[in-house]
């Protein structure tokens, strides 16, 4: 980890993207809450809004990023509840910053994540220590994901030196 400049807050911004899985039996989850959906295709749950949040965060205290301390070679890692992953990503940037906020906007076109949002807010604040927003947005049929091939997350989070 860089050392921090001073004691100003820092910003880190995540992103996340998987595409859907063609195995039936996979569950889509999406901040640590399962919907109704295809699921999405990874080596661990694939819940990109817990990984694009993870990824905020170790990006604000300048500790890499998520492939770094989970690589998807490591089979240990297989199947990994994702909210597995941010708790321990948490804990890593906790011990030098306090977690002031956390924001996710997750891209899909379907399912509707509305009636999951305050679900996921919950589960997600509740790892990370401090709140966490997520909203949903649509590609509008654009692109791989307005062709509703997957699933993509933008995060930014804000932390302050301890």
């Amino acid at each position: 980890m860089s050392e921090p400049l001073g004691p100003w807050p820092r910003v880190g911004l995540g992103f996340d993207v998987h595409p859907f899985s063609d195995d039936p039996a996979r569950r889509l989850v999406l901040g640590g809450v399962a919907i109704e959906g295809p699921g999405l295709a990874g080596h661990s749950d694939a819940d990109v809004v817990a990984h694009s949040v993870a990824d905020a965060l170790l990006g604000a205290a300048g500790m890499q990023d998520i492939g770094t301390h989970f690589p998807a070679s490591d089979p240990a890692l297989a199947g990994i509840d994702s909210m597995d992953i941010l708790a321990r990503v948490v804990l890593m940037v906790g011990s030098h910053f306090h977690i002031a906020n956390v924001d996710a906007k997750v891209v899909l076109e379907s399912p509707r994540l509305a009636p999951h949002r305050d679900d996921m807010q919950r589960r997600l604040s509740d790892v990370v220590g401090a709140p966490v927003a997520v909203t949903a947005k649509r590609a509008e049929g654009l692109g791989t994901i307005g062709r509703r091939e997957g699933v993509a997350c933008w995060a930014v989070a804000l932390v302050v030196p301890r």
